[in-house]
């Protein structure tokens, strides 16, 4: 059975950073691209970054190019997130997602397998 298993949320100050670990198991993901999603209260999980199996050429949502960095490590089968400069508005869970359907990072509907997603949460 695959299990994505995120960890390394938690509450932080405006400004403050964490390091977000997906651990991936029951298959290896090292061919395939790799992402994180969040969810805010009341909206719809929203794509944030994601990476390809090399690692090289990662995308990145707007909101967050420049302060977020995303990483990956095959040979653990993992995949991270470096949030900088974090912000209120960056409240969310965030989710980490693996394969794609259809070549495509943004739509939810293109990713295969999802974690159960990790708390962050940014005080003003």
């Amino acid at each position: 059975q695959v299990q994505l298993v995120e960890s390394g949320g938690g509450l932080v100050q405006a400004g403050g950073s964490l390091r977000l670990s997906c651990v991936a198991s029951g298959r290896t993901f090292s061919s395939d691209p790799m992402g994180w999603f969040r969810q805010a209260p009341e909206k719809e999980r929203e794509f944030v970054a994601a990476i390809d199996w090399s690692g090289a050429d990662p995308a990145y949502a707007d909101s967050v190019k420049g302060r977020f960095t995303i990483s990956r490590d095959n040979a653990k089968n993992t995949v991270y997130l470096q949030m900088n400069s974090l912000k209120p508005e960056d409240t969310a869970v965030y989710y980490c997602a693996a394969r794609l359907n259809y070549r495509a990072y943004v739509p939810t509907t293109a990713w295969v397998y999802w974690g159960q997603g990790t708390q962050v949460t940014v005080s003003s």
